[in-house]
Order: structure tokens, then sequence, then C-alpha cells
């Protein structure tokens, strides 16, 4: 009786292992290959799946999540210029359709063989993009870089039976001699431009001022002729009046049989008056005689009967 309880225990913990070995459970975001005798027999998708027992086997698991690496490399310009990257590789596989699961299974013998392959295709990828262009257009053409790069894996990748999803160059850096110097470049062209905008402001500044001066200069010439024009009215205007009351007191005089000279006497003396109380200097030269008097009272007459005349 013993023995056959034994023998029935061996029997259904023989038929649980059994039963447990058909039960596969796949984890979402994954897909397992099956195998039979070591040939491909199915694929099985996320959830409850059963399988042979003893006979078929879970040869793989395939994740269709996305993937990320960080890749370094080196890269030489035409110039000769030693160019580092720092990038970031996003891929996935290409769909959850069987061929493309089996691609992914026999590609390669383990992910370390991929990532090998994949790294030195876009390493070699890279090198032949920067190896026809200048050390100083490289960090302009990041973008450039990337879409180049796509163009020449993504044919690879497919025949792989992965997809290249994103490729971002997060630094780009030189030897140190190289940065050194583009730095002194930057730092030249910046004094150079600073030098041209302060070229430019002193000459706004005295083209401004020249044309402020020159305007004043106008403006000052215009008041003058002006003030001119105003001062030589006022002078005829005196002058027409001098005339006038001298040729009314010349009458009068003239009615009261009078000698006119005492006219031309009178604004003589009034005009030494006006020599001493408005002049400056400290001498004055008048020549005393009767002569003298007698010649600059006919100046003094000659000049003021020219504008009564004239009127």
């Amino acid at each position: 009786m013993e023995t056959s309880n034994v023998f029935i225990i061996i029997v259904a913990v023989i038929a649980l292992a059994v039963i447990l070995s058909c039960i596969v459970t796949v984890t979402q975001g994954y897909i397992y290959v099956i195998t039979l005798f070591g040939k491909y027999q199915r694929i099985m998708r996320p959830g409850l799946n059963f399988k042979l027992p003893f006979l078929e086997a879970v040869y793989r698991k395939i994740s269709i999540q996305n993937r990320s690496v960080e890749l370094e490399f080196q890269a030489v310009t035409i110039d000769q210029a030693n160019v580092y990257f720092k990038s970031m590789l996003l891929y996935a596989v290409q769909n959850a359709e069987e061929e493309t699961i089996k691609r992914v299974a026999f590609k390669f013998i383990a992910d370390r063989d991929l990532m090998q392959a994949l790294t030195r295709t876009i390493e070699g990828s890279i090198r032949a993009f920067v190896a026809t262009k200048k050390q100083a257009e490289i960090l302009g053409l990041r973008r450039d870089i990337v879409e180049f790069v796509k163009e020449q894996i993504d044919h690879s990748l497919e025949e792989w039976g992965y997809h290249l999803m994103d490729l971002q160059i997060n630094d780009i850096t030189f030897d140190k001699a190289i940065i050194d110097s583009m730095s002194r470049v930057v730092a030249s062209n910046n004094l150079k431009a600073a030098a041209e905008n302060e070229g430019q402001a002193l000459l706004i500044t005295k083209t401004k001022a020249a044309e402020a001066e020159g305007n004043a200069i106008k403006i000052s010439a215009e008041a003058e002729k002006e003030a001119a024009r105003l001062r030589g009215q006022g002078v005829a205007l005196f002058r027409q009046e001098v005339a006038h009351g001298m040729s009314e007191a010349a009458e009068e005089m003239k009615r009261a049989n009078l000698d006119t000279n005492v006219i031309l006497f009178s604004m003589w003396t009034e005009a030494i008056k006006n020599f001493a109380e408005v002049g400056k200097g400290n001498v004055i030269f008048l020549d005393g005689s009767a002569q003298g008097m007698e010649t600059t009272m006919k100046q003094i007459q000659a000049l003021m009967m020219k504008p009564a005349g004239t009127k």
C-alpha cells in the first residue's frame, strides 16, 4: 500500500511538472520565439500561451519596446582635425509581424553582436560624412549629420528587423589646440565688430555735431542778415529824420534872418560831446582851428545833405 502511494505521488508530481511546462506567460512588451528540435516553429505574444512539453523550447525573448544606447567615437575632417562625438541612439523592432520577429531572432547570435554592428555602422557613416567637411563647418552641420546617418543605415536596419527612431548628437568637441584657436578667432571677431560699431557710433556723432554746427551757423547768419537789414533801415530812417529836422530848422532860421551854419556848429559840438561820453579811449584828437572846424562842418553838411537830396 505504501509503495502504491509513493508511485501515485511521483506520477502526480510528474504530471504537474508536465502541465506547468506547457504553460508559458509572455510579459507585455515581449514576443517569444519558439523552436521545435532547434527549428523555428512559431511566436508567442503577450499573455497566457501553451507549448509542447520537452519538445518546444523558448529560443529567444524579443523586446518590442524602444531601446537607447550612448555612443562615443572619433572622426577626422578633410583638413585633418580630430572631432569627438557623443550621441544617443534610439531604436526599436520594426514591427510585431512574424517575419520581422524571425529576422530579429536569427540575424545575430546575441544582442551584443547587434549593438556592435549597429555602433560600427553609425560610426562609419558619420566618419564618411565628416571626412568630406572642414573643421569650421562641423558645428553647424549637426542636423545634416543626423539626416545623412539615417539615410545610410535605415536599409541595413530594416534587413535586421529594426528601425532607427532617433539619433541625437549631444556633444561635438575638438582637440584643445583647435578649441583654443577657435576661441581666439571668436574673440578677435568680437573685437572687430566692437571696433566697427564704435567707429560707426563716432561717425554718427561727428556727423550730427557737424550738422548741428552748420545749422547753428546758418541760423546765426540769417539772424545777422536780418539784424543788418534792420540796422540799415534804422540808419536810413535816422538820416531821413535828421535831414527832415535840419531842413525845418534851416527854414526857420532863414525866416529869422539867421546863419544856418549855426546848425552845423551845434551838430559838431554835439558830436564832440558824444565822443567824450561814449568813447572808450582816454585821448580824443580834434583839429580845434577855425579852418579845421570849417572842414569838419563841410563834411558833416555834405553827409547830411546827401540823403535829403536823394529823397
